[in-house]
């Protein structure tokens, strides 16, 4: 005896709909995240980094030893790291976008392992005796620090990484005695350049 089946398909289970259609949702809403850039980069917040850069060059070219001049720098780090994470905080919540976000989180994880390098790097070579180098060592690793976050930002961020880059090459190869006149041009200089582009064109 042949089974009898029915002429329309039997409509899926309504819970079942809605689980797939939450779950479109949420593939779209991360892919589409995915494909957004970092934009909370701070233009303002770079532009006072360079300022306190400026004046830690100052400060710095002021000291009697290679001990005193990198805790000026040191503290002039930890300044900025402050400043960067404040601002960009500010800036995130203003335009209503969760900080980290996956395109932040790129950002952050691109950007960490050259200043993470940097910073031990950097131990190594004041317990050697070759402090003359960090200057042309910390622009470089920085730029290329903001160069791959770059990559998950808007263009002019990975154009100063190559800035910065440049400028740390160029300090390497060097007199000693220019290493404060190149900070202040990267850290200070660039950051006043590019912070008012970036807080001109892309909102603070």
């Amino acid at each position: 005896m042949a089974s009898i089946r029915p002429i329309r398909p039997r409509v899926k289970d309504p819970l079942d709909l809605e689980a797939r259609a939450m779950d479109n949702l949420r593939f779209i809403r991360e892919t589409m995240e995915g494909a957004s850039s970092f934009t909370a980069v701070p233009g303002w917040g770079g532009m006072l980094m360079g300022v306190t850069a400026l004046v830690a060059a100052f400060i710095a070219s002021l000291q009697a030893t290679p001990a005193l001049w990198l805790g000026v720098w040191v503290v002039e780090a930890a300044v900025s790291c402050l400043i960067g994470g404040v601002t960009m905080l500010q800036k995130a919540h203003k335009a209503d976008t969760p900080l980290f976000s996956q395109p932040g989180r790129k950002f952050a994880l691109s950007l960490a392992p050259p200043l993470a390098a940097g910073a031990l790097l950097t131990l190594v070579l004041f317990h050697a005796g070759s402090v003359a180098v960090l200057p042309g060592l910390w622009l470089l690793l920085y730029g290329a620090g903001v160069v791959t976050g770059g990559a998950f930002s808007v263009r002019v961020v990975p154009a100063m990484g190559v800035a910065f880059m440049v400028l740390g090459a160029a300090a390497l190869f060097s007199p000693a005695a220019w290493g404060d006149f190149f900070m202040a041009t990267g850290f200070g200089g660039l950051h006043l350049i590019f912070g008012a582009i970036i807080a001109w064109r892309y909102g603070g």
